[in-house]
C-alpha cells in the first residue's frame, strides 16, 4: 500500500502527458468470410467519443452490440510519463450472402466534432466445410512428438509461386512470393525440408521479410485460406523467350484430429502430427528484347534519373579532378554498366568506380548508382569536359530514354615544380645570345666524320652506343605498341585483371567474415566468383548463367572437378540465404575453398 501511494505522488509530481494526437476512428474486420460465418466489426478509438453511427450493413445481420471496452497504458521514460487509451467498440456480425461488400466509414462525435473512421472490403464467399484433415496415422504420436507421413487435399494447402507480371522486356524487374495456402481449419505445427525456388535465368535480390511469418486472410479460387509468404524476391529475366521456373517442395508438420483404435477410446478424438509433403507448380515468364538497342545502351532497365558533380573548376596541372554521376530510380540498378567519358589526351583517365546504395521491397529495387570518374589535367589551359550520356530503357513507356549531364568547363593552372610544364614553357621562350659568336668561319680542313679536336666522336664506342641507343627504340615501340593493341581489346584487359579483380572482393568478404556479417559475406563472395568467370571467359555479366559458364569453361579445357567445384560454392552460398549458417567456422571455411578455386582456375584457364 505504502509503494503504490508513493507511486502515485511521483506521478502526479512528473505530470502525465496524454498524446497529444488527433481523435482516430478504425474500423476493422477480416477481409474474406464464408457464407453464414459470424465475425466481429470493431471500432477502435484513442479518445473517449460517443454518439457513434453504424453505417449500412447491406448483405449481413448485426447479431449482437456494441459492447465496449477500454484499456490504458502508461510509460515513464527519463521522467517523463506518456499515457495513451483505447476504447473499443464491437459488433458481431453474420455475412448473409455471397459478394463483395463495402462498408462506408461510421461516425462518432469527441467534444462536439465528428470524426469519420475508414472504409472496408469484405469478400463473402460460399460456405466451406469444416475439415478435419484427411489422413490418419498411428495413435500415441501426439505423445511421443513424433510426426507420420501423410497427405491433404490439395485444395487444403499447397503451395505457389506468385509473380507480379508473366510478360517482361529482358531486364525488367518482377516481384516473386512463395506463399503457403491452408485451410483455416487445419493447425500448422511447423516446417521441414524447405527448397524454395532457384530462379535459374533471372538475377535475384531478396526482400526483407520478418522471420516470424504472419498468416492472413486471402481468397483464393472462391475459397478461404490462411496464407503466409515464405519468400520475397525481386528477379530480373537475363535472356529472352519462355523461361521456366521449375516446381519447388517443402515439408509441411500439420496437427490433425484422428480416432483411437481401442474399444475404450472410441469415443474420443487424439491429436497427432504429419508430415505433407508439397510441391509447386512450373511457373514460365515470357521474357520480350529490347526493341532497337542503341549502341550506347547502359544495360538499365526501368525508370531512372541522373544527376552529375565535379569536385572543382580551377585546378592545377596533375591534380585529381572527380566526375560523379548517379543514377537513381527502380530497375535494375546493380546490372547498370559505366557510361564512358570521352576525354582528350590532354588528360589521365582511370577506370570508373561505381558504388550501390539499393533497397528491395515490394516496389522492387530503388535506390542509387553512384559512379565516379577520375581524371588528371597534364597541361595548364581552359578545358571543356563533355556530357556522359545515360540511356536507359523504361518498361512503362516501351522506349529508350537518353538523359546527359550538364558539359563543365575546367580551368587548369600550372602547379608548382611541374617539370612537364617547365620544359614547355622554357622551350616556347628560349632567346638565342651568342655574345661575341655571331659570325663563325668555315673550316675549310676535311676530318671526315672525327670532329677536331675531339676524341669520342666517330669512335667505336661512340658508334656502338649509337647502334644500341636505336634498337632499343625499335624495341621500346614495338613493346609499345602490342601494348596499345592490348589494352584496345577490353575482354583481353579484362581477362589479365580478373585475378586482381577477385581478390579485391575477397578482401571485401574478408572484411565481412571478422565483422561477422554472414549475408554481406556470402554476397562478396558471389561477386568474386561470378566476376571472376565473368572477366576471365569474356562473357558479359547479363548473359552469364550456369549454361554458358559450364559452356565456357569446357571450351577452356578446365578440370571437370574443378567445374564441380566452382558451383558448389555458389550453390552453398545462395543456399544460405533460406537455411541458417553454420556460424563463423562455415564461413572460415568458404572463403578457403573460393580462394582455392579461383588460384586453380588462374593456372588452368589460359587467354
Amino acid at each position: 500500500m505504502l509503494k503504490n501511494i508513493l507511486l502515485f505522488i511521483a506521478l502526479i509530481f512528473l505530470g502525465f502527458r496524454t498524446e497529444g494526437q488527433e481523435p482516430r476512428l478504425l474500423m476493422s474486420a477480416p477481409n474474406a468470410v464464408s457464407e453464414g460465418d459470424q465475425f466481429r466489426l470493431t471500432f477502435n478509438i484513442n479518445q473517449r467519443g460517443e454518439n457513434l453511427v453504424l453505417p449500412e450493413l447491406n448483405g449481413f445481420d448485426v447479431l449482437m452490440g456494441p459492447s465496449f471496452s477500454s484499456s490504458t497504458s502508461i510509460q515513464i521514460i527519463n521522467g517523463k510519463s506518456t499515457q495513451s487509451s483505447d476504447f473499443a467498440y464491437t459488433y458481431i456480425l453474420r455475412a448473409k450472402q455471397e459478394g463483395s461488400f463495402t462498408i462506408r466509414p461510421g461516425s462518432i462525435e469527441v467534444d462536439g466534432k465528428i470524426y469519420q473512421s475508414n472504409s472496408l472490403t469484405i469478400q463473402v464467399v460460399k460456405g466451406q466445410p469444416q475439415t478435419q484433415g484427411a489422413p490418419q496415422g498411428a495413435p500415441g504420436n501426439e505423445e511421443s512428438g513424433e510426426a507420420t507421413t501423410g497427405t491433404v487435399s490439395k485444395t487444403d494447402m499447397f503451395i505457389r509461386l506468385e509473380l507480379s507480371r508473366y510478360q517482361a522486356f529482358k531486364g525488367q524487374q518482377i516481384i516473386a512470393t512463395v506463399k503457403l495456402y491452408a485451410n483455416p481449419n487445419m493447425p500448422l505445427a511447423g516446417f521441414e525440408e524447405v527448397n524454395l525456388p532457384t530462379f535459374e535465368g533471372f538475377y535475384t535480390q531478396d526482400i526483407d521479410i520478418p522471420q516470424q511469418i504472419n498468416f492472413k486472410r486471402e481468397v483464393f479460387n472462391d475459397r478461404i485460406y490462411q496464407v503466409g509468404i515464405l519468400k520475397k524476391t525481386v528477379i530480373f529475366p537475363q535472356q529472352t523467350g519462355a523461361i521456366t521456373i521449375k516446381p519447388f517442395n517443402m515439408t509441411v508438420v500439420v496437427q490433425q484430429r484422428v480416432r483411437q483404435r481401442s474399444f475404450f477410446d472410441d469415443f474420443f478424438a487424439g491429436v497427432q502430427n504429419v508430415r505433407v509433403r508439397l510441391t509447386s507448380d512450373p511457373v514460365t515468364i515470357s521474357s520480350k528484347e529490347l526493341p532497337g538497342a542503341p549502341a550506347d545502351f547502359s544495360g538499365g532497365v526501368g525508370d531512372f534519373k541522373i544527376t552529375s558533380e565535379l569536385s572543382q573548376t580551377d585546378v592545377t596541372t596533375n591534380d585529381a579532378v572527380t566526375l560523379k554521376l548517379n543514377i537513381t530510380g527502380t530497375g535494375n540498378i546493380r546490372l547498370i554498366q559505366s557510361p564512358k567519358l570521352n576525354l582528350t589526351s590532354d588528360f589521365e583517365l582511370y577506370d570508373p568506380n561505381s558504388t550501390d546504395n539499393v533497397k528491395a521491397s515490394d516496389a522492387g529495387l530503388n535506390g542509387t548508382k553512384t559512379i565516379e570518374y577520375l581524371f588528371q589535367p597534364r597541361y595548364e589551359g581552359t578545358y571543356k569536359i563533355p556530357p556522359l550520356n545515360f540511356v536507359s530503357f523504361n518498361p512503362g513507356s516501351g522506349q529508350f530514354q537518353r538523359l546527359s549531364t550538364p558539359e563543365y568547363t575546367l580551368r587548369v593552372k600550372k602547379g608548382a615544380g611541374d617539370p612537364t610544364t617547365e620544359v614547355i614553357r622554357s622551350a616556347s621562350k628560349q632567346d638565342a645570345q651568342l655574345i661575341g659568336q655571331d659570325i663563325r668561319f668555315i673550316d675549310q680542313v676535311s676530318t671526315g666524320f672525327r670532329k677536331k679536336g675531339s676524341s669520342f666522336y666517330g669512335s667505336p664506342l661512340f658508334w656502338l652506343i649509337y647502334v644500341l641507343g636505336a634498337a632499343g627504340f625499335a624495341l621500346f615501340y614495338v613493346v609499345y605498341r602490342k601494348k596499345l593493341a592490348e589494352n584496345a581489346n577490353l575482354a583481353l584487359v579484362r581477362n589479365k585483371k580478373a585475378n586482381r579483380v577477385a581478390r579485391k572482393h575477397l578482401m571485401v568478404a574478408a572484411g565481412f567474415l571478422k565483422k561477422e556479417e554472414p549475408e554481406a559475406f556470402y554476397d562478396s563472395i558471389l561477386k568474386a566468383m561470378w566476376g571472376y568467370l565473368s572477366d576471365k571467359l569474356s562473357i558479359p555479366m547479363a548473359d552469364l548463367k550456369r549454361e554458358t559458364a559450364i559452356g565456357g569453361l569446357q571450351s577452356r579445357n578446365v578440370e571437370p572437378q574443378l567445374t564441380d567445384d566452382f558451383f558448389y560454392i555458389l550453390d552453398q552460398c545462395e543456399y544460405v540465404r533460406f537455411a541458417p549458417s553454420g556460424g563463423n567456422v562455415e564461413m572460415h571455411d568458404m572463403y578457403s575453398k573460393a580462394e582455392d578455386v579461383i588460384s586453380r582456375l588462374e593456372k588452368q584457364i589460359k587467354r
